[in-house]
């Protein structure tokens, strides 16, 4: 029987959710800045596999693999039309739909890791 990782993981990404927080965060900051790039971490998969972890499916069309070369890299445009007067290429509206998305992770990661533990201890009662 192989040790349960879950712990681990779930630590793992709430580091990563807070780093990408940290980075959507000082793109809102500087949306006013000008030529100010706006920035972006690597998928949460490609951490895992830099860190040697891989993550298990039953199907092979279960998870896919998203890699990215840099940990905080600058997001491209996707055409001219989103480039402000200032210069930047921060979008406010894509920035906060980022941040909604953070905090749904976080949440489950939370409520798993919250749920696990009471299962955990559950078996350990009986």
């Amino acid at each position: 029987m192989q040790p349960i990782q879950l712990f681990e993981l779930a630590s793992r990404q709430a580091q990563w959710l807070a780093v990408r927080q940290n980075v959507v965060a000082g793109n809102i900051a500087n949306a006013n800045t000008p030529r100010y790039a706006a920035k972006d971490v690597m998928p949460f998969n490609s951490v895992l596999q830099q860190q040697g972890m891989r993550m298990a499916a039953t199907q092979p069309g279960h998870l896919t693999d998203g890699s990215s070369a840099a940990e905080v890299t600058e997001v491209g445009l996707l055409n001219d039309a989103e480039v402000k007067v200032s210069g930047n290429s921060v979008s406010i509206e894509e920035e906060l739909m980022k941040t909604g998305a953070i905090k749904r992770d976080y949440e489950l990661n939370a409520g798993l890791v919250k749920a696990f533990h009471r299962m955990m201890l559950m078996t350990v009662r009986k």
